[in-house]
């Protein structure tokens, strides 16, 4: 749970800037150099529109079905559980908030939505999903696009409304977890992960084809530092296999990404480094030592609570 929360005001400060500039941020290198201030006249979003899993999801699982609703989470944001499987803000609330305008409104409440909560957008994505079938019966990210294109068709949406939004889409792991659960094999890992990263790249040319302008996919965060695999060393080290599997994830998105935007001669497609704010977390550990998350970051705050 406290791996969702952590280090997402870093997104804020370090990784989501550039994409009011123009600029694509891949393996932390700038392109398009801009004036400072570009973002003033040159795109300012007013809609967004979220695609993925828990580290976006604000509430589309139902209250029957999920621990995001109960206590711990939403402690700190908004006050109280409301979906989120974090104690606070989630990706989609910080990029909201940076871009200015209100989170949009979970695909699970669009009908009882008023005309005026529509016009920021919608979001799609589900906690426990991932580009495939993962192990939770939920929409996985083909059917969350599905669904952005059924409100085009119902006219929730107009298309004309797209070159003004921005397309946020979460990719944090589930499809990896979901192939261990099922035995998958180590020599067998890399196949796989090309098989993520291509279907990602296709809903991300996909997404564009509707014609959104922008569309910001995370870089996998270290999943050997989360807390599910650093119990195994009572939160004390790193998973360093896991860590290279997924720095071959993050080569092959960087390098997919990089293909798409040379395909629209632009920087459409931007990649926010997620791995590097996570382990910037990490080796900051805070001035004070009584605060258990960063006097240990890689043990969970809340022990016992399901993460999404």
């Amino acid at each position: 749970m406290d791996s969702h929360n952590v280090v997402f005001f870093l997104l804020c400060l370090f990784f989501v800037s550039p994409l009011l500039l123009g600029e694509s941020v891949v393996e932390g290198r700038e392109h398009e150099q801009r004036h400072p201030n570009s973002h003033l006249y040159d795109f300012k979003p007013t809609k967004l529109f979220v695609f993925g899993d828990s580290y976006a999801d604000t509430g589309n699982i139902r209250k029957s079905l999920s621990d995001s609703w109960r206590f711990p989470y939403g402690i700190t944001f908004p006050g109280k559980p409301a979906g989120r499987f974090s104690d606070g803000r989630v990706s989609t609330d910080f990029l909201a908030k940076f871009v200015g305008i209100k989170s949009p409104i979970p695909y699970l409440w669009r009908k009882y939505a008023s005309g005026k909560r529509l016009r920021y957008g919608m979001n799609f994505a589900y906690g426990g999903t991932g580009v495939f079938n993962t192990l939770v019966p939920l929409p996985n990210m083909t059917t969350q696009i599905d669904f952005l294109q059924q409100t085009i068709r119902e006219g929730v949406f107009r298309r004309s409304e797209f070159q003004y939004s921005v397309a946020l889409v979460s990719v944090a792991g589930n499809d990896y977890s979901a192939y261990l659960a099922r035995n998958g094999s180590i020599d067998g890992f890399q196949t796989f992960i090309k098989q993520v990263v291509d279907q990602t790249a296709l809903n991300l040319k996909r997404i564009h084809t509707l014609g959104v302008r922008k569309i910001v996919v995370p870089a996998l965060q270290p999943l050997g530092c989360l807390p599910r695999t650093t119990v195994a060393s009572s939160f004390q080290r790193c998973n360093e296999t896991f860590n290279l599997l997924v720095n071959v994830h993050n080569t092959m998105l960087q390098q997919a990404v990089a293909k798409l935007n040379n395909e629209t001669k632009g920087s459409t497609f931007i990649v926010l480094d997620l791995y590097n704010a996570f382990l910037t977390v990490f080796k900051n550990r805070g001035e004070h030592p009584g605060s258990t998350t960063f006097e240990n970051p890689l043990k969970p705050c809340c022990v016992g609570v399901s993460s999404g």
